[in-house]
């Protein structure tokens, strides 16, 4: 095997220091869920469409040498004639490792690809969780997390480009 490798004179493809931006999934799991359905059974009798509020929040923490863990936070709730039908709340959490990243794309990896990657399993446990608590599923719409991101980023800036709060 090793005289099949010299045959062209050149290094094995992933010998020696391999310096090319690499990300992989380690993990995903849920970090904390809750479910509630305060008012069964009386809610089932309403007729009223609900209205229902969701919120997203992202965040994300270096764990260890080239490990970071994501979490998706996703906070759903429903309410029918000013009474609650259900409220979820999901962490929705990943560990990634990610080697040779430039600094600059760190950052936009963390907060818009990897919710991304996180985001449809995420909505399926959202779904689950909502039909069974005799509920129709709630089906949270995709979400551009690269949109949300540069919105931020662009929010974050004072219109020239500067951060705002910073000479």
């Amino acid at each position: 095997m090793a005289e099949n490798e010299g045959m062209t004179g050149e290094e094995p493809m992933f010998a020696g220091d391999d310096t090319a931006p690499q990300v992989g999934v380690i993990a995903q799991y849920v970090k904390d869920f809750s479910f509630e359905n305060p008012n069964a059974p009386m809610i089932y009798q309403q007729q009223a469409q609900p209205q229902i509020d969701v919120q997203f929040n992202i965040g994300s923490a270096a764990v260890g040498e080239d490990i970071y863990e994501v979490i998706l936070k996703i906070d759903a709730k429903a309410t029918v004639d000013g009474q609650t039908a259900f409220a979820v709340e999901l962490s929705y959490a990943g560990l990634f490792g990610i080697r040779n990243v430039p600094a600059d794309q760190l950052q936009p990896f963390l907060l818009a690809e990897a919710p991304r990657l996180l985001f449809p399993f995420a909505r399926r446990i959202v779904a689950d969780a909502t039909r069974d608590g005799n509920f129709p599923p709630l089906m949270l719409e995709p979400i551009d997390f690269a949109a949300l991101y540069l919105s931020q980023q662009q929010g974050a800036t004072d219109g020239q480009g500067q951060p705002i709060g910073h000479a």
